[in-house]
């Protein structure tokens, strides 16, 4: 499980990074909350378990257009040689706020981090956790509205996505892909 997000103080809190927090609501639930550097890792990690399943959880300490570098290593470490075993949690301009949706493979709808992961995978058949932001208002270009701190009324809806988006990684663990695209692509 990869959260996306650009590393540092000053990205924490912004839309870009609603991946990274929905691995860390993950760590918090289920491990210890605290995921740490590992030697030889270009991201902080922790394996918990769901069920009866070991699940590795990690948060690339890369910016987000070079999260596949991170990524590939990951796998090598955890032995994963099949991509779509790998989900990425990830922002998504495409959905309105709090909105989240399950995906394996498809486009990449210009995100960077995804695109980084493409080149370095030579696939998208991953699993993708998308976690809706909402379109930037008026003519605000893209890159500087994920790059901001959403609002009070914004930041509820995104922390309940946060939230919706560890409880589909639960799912897809516990009962595969197909069952969480399913029970989580309906939902409002």
């Amino acid at each position: 499980m990869v959260g996306l997000s650009n590393p540092g103080p000053d990205y924490d809190g912004t839309r870009h990074n609603v991946g990274a927090d929905a691995v860390r609501a993950l760590s918090r639930r289920r491990g210890s909350g605290r995921l740490r550097p590992e030697k030889g890792q270009r991201a902080v990690v922790e394996e918990i378990r769901i069920g009866s399943a070991r699940v590795a959880l990690a948060v690339p300490n890369t910016y987000m257009n070079e999260s596949g570098a991170a990524v590939r290593p990951l796998m090598r470490r955890f032995g994963i040689d099949d991509p779509s075993r790998v989900v990425v949690l990830h922002d998504e301009l495409d959905l309105p706020p709090g909105r989240i949706r399950v995906k394996l493979g498809g486009g990449l709808a210009g995100h960077k981090g995804l695109q980084s992961i493409r080149d370095h995978l030579h696939t998208v058949e991953f699993v993708r956790v998308r976690i809706g932001i909402g379109k930037p208002p008026g003519r605000q270009r893209g890159a500087d509205f994920v790059l901001r701190r959403p609002g009070k009324a914004e930041r509820e809806l995104l922390d309940g996505a946060i939230e919706a988006a560890a409880d589909a990684v639960e799912i897809v663990v516990s009962d595969g892909v197909d069952a969480a695209m399913n029970r989580c692509n309906g939902e409002g």
